[in-house]
């Protein structure tokens, strides 16, 4: 873990906090830093290790995407960037002690909150989010006690994004592959023995608006002992529309249509297929009412064409027997202090260019800045011009940097007091546990 000690230095020069130690935050330090040779970075994490979705987000035979933690580590060793992990703002540190200690605070704290599908018995034993799912088998200590079921044969996930392909490879790959990687040993241990042998990944709209892109889906195509289960009348007109689609999507559409054509080793013990024009609408409990068996699914029609397309429903429904049941429509960030303005319909905080509004000294970047899109690259480019709009900020007399503020040394002593207040309260009602066990029974008359 990066140590704290250096956030406590008597520099005079400008003190930045930066709320979140995942690519955004990391990505906000990198540029401040690099830009302004005396500002002062210090970085507060909820959790106690730095890195946030690279490091618990990210598939387990993924590396090549997590060596940013590389550079990420060489922001967090420089000697003006301090990374304080365990502190969870808004609940230990409310954001207006952290503006008071600091010239400027930047939310980068991501998105921490699920999308609720909204029907039904979402919250039955067998449905999981993929954000808790992925959490699971990357080792996220709050995941750690989820012990999904995988004793069942179909397992249906909700979303075509990266994400839910990531949750069917990992769930479908030979126990080979993943011991090559560094999943979990409990994750391990729980898929070697899981009897799940097909993954139906649901869509509401139809295969030239599906959100994943050609790699992952390659790595479906190309996944052994697997073959693609896929509904031909799912993709008639589309070889049609093929010419005029961008690079990007026309290629990924043709290697859809391969493995619809293709299928697959007919030998091959496990399967995997896009379910498109469906949307749930229930999830469907056993006889005894205690666990997911199914999900009932609302069969869609598409109203437009392209990117812009909408999915409304036809009246028909479809149910799917499963037993694990993944829901993988997106992230949300959710508000972290009364102080903070929250748009609740975007779930992100309101900001312009990374300016939290109405709010001078505030700023914003990555998912909580824009929404749970894009990849790592895209949060880069987002949190430098945070970062580079801060500066803007410093040079232009935005922000009053004639004030020396304490930065770490106020927040560390606050946090210590508040440790030591509540082993004292502890200490106090042990010490008055103590004397009532000692005092004389009364026996009543």
């Amino acid at each position: 873990m990066l140590t704290g000690v250096r956030g406590l230095s008597s520099s005079s020069g400008p003190r930045v906090c930066i709320v979140g130690g995942g690519p955004a935050g990391f990505y906000t330090a990198q540029q401040l830093l690099k830009a302004r040779q005396n500002t002062a970075v210090d970085i507060y994490e909820r959790l106690p290790v730095p890195f946030g979705l690279v490091r618990f987000g990210v598939a387990p035979d993924h590396p090549e995407v997590k060596n940013v933690i590389n550079t990420f580590t060489q922001t967090g060793q420089h000697e003006r960037c301090s990374f304080h992990g365990n502190v969870n703002v808004g609940k230990d540190v409310t954001i207006d002690e952290l503006r008071q200690a600091y010239h400027a605070v930047v939310l980068s704290y991501g998105a921490e909150g699920n999308r609720s599908m909204g029907i039904p018995g979402e919250g039955l034993p067998g449905v999981f989010s993929a954000k808790d799912f992925v959490g699971w088998y990357n080792g996220l200590p709050s995941n750690k006690e989820l012990h999904p079921d995988l004793s069942f044969e179909t397992a249906v996930i909700l979303g075509q994004g990266n994400v839910a392909l990531d949750v069917a490879r990992i769930l479908l790959a030979p126990v080979e592959m993943l011991k090559e990687t560094d999943i979990t040993q409990n994750a391990l241990e729980a898929l070697a023995g899981s009897k799940v042998r097909r993954v139906l990944i649901v869509g509401r709209r139809g295969p030239l608006q599906i959100a994943c892109t050609i790699k992952e889906l390659r790595e479906m195509v190309n996944l052994p002992n697997t073959r693609a289960d896929m509904l031909p009348a799912d993709f008639e007109g589309i070889a049609e529309a093929l010419k005029d689609l961008p690079r990007p999507r026309k290629r990924l559409t043709e290697l859809m249509m391969k493995a619809v054509k293709e299928g697959g080793d007919d030998k091959a013990e496990k399967c995997w297929g896009f379910r498109f024009f469906r949307s749930p609408v229930e999830v469907l409990a056993g006889a005894d009412g205690k666990r997911a068996t199914g999900i009932r699914l609302a069969l869609n029609k598409l109203e437009g064409s392209g990117e812009s397309a909408r999915a409304e429903v036809t009246g028909q429904l479809e149910d799917v027997d499963c037993g694990l049941i993944i829901s993988s429509i997106g992230y949300k960030s959710i508000p972290i202090d009364p102080a903070v303005p929250f748009d609740p319909r975007r779930a992100i905080v309101p900001n312009e260019m990374g300016r939290v509004q109405d709010t001078a000294g505030l700023y914003c970047s990555g998912w909580v800045k824009r929404g749970p899109t894009g990849v790592i690259a895209t949060t880069m480019n987002d949190s430098f011009d945070t970062a580079r709009v801060l500066i803007q900020d410093m040079e232009a007399g935005k922000l009053d940097l004639s004030v020396n503020k304490p930065g770490a040394q106020a927040i560390t002593a606050l946090l210590i007091g508040q440790y030591l207040a509540e082993i004292q309260l502890f200490e106090n009602l042990e010490s008055e546990g103590a004397k009532k066990s000692k005092s004389p029974l009364k026996l009543s008359k």
